[in-house]
């Protein structure tokens, strides 16, 4: 009988983590929501031709100005993965 009441036990406390994980969850999607605004932002500003790089010259490459729009969502917090590496 003991060990049914320790196996119960343990059942509780998997429930706990469980409860604990999803909260974790809810700022993620704060964060990747942040990520999308800045993003759209950006390339809304490329479409626009309003889009500036550091230098002050306008971007007119798509390629550039998803690298601008990934580096400023990285700055506002956004969990955007880095670029992976060629081998």
């Amino acid at each position: 009988m003991a060990k049914k009441a320790a196996s119960k036990s343990r059942s509780g406390s998997a429930k706990k983590s469980r409860s604990s994980s999803s909260s974790k969850s809810g700022s993620s999607s704060a964060s990747k929501s942040r990520g999308k605004q800045k993003i759209h932002k950006v390339m809304k500003e490329h479409k626009e031709g309003t889009l500036k790089s550091g230098s002050g010259k306008k971007v007119k490459s798509r390629k550039q100005a998803v690298a601008i729009a990934l580096s400023e969502a990285r700055k506002s917090g956004a969990k955007i993965p880095k670029k992976k590496k060629k081998s």
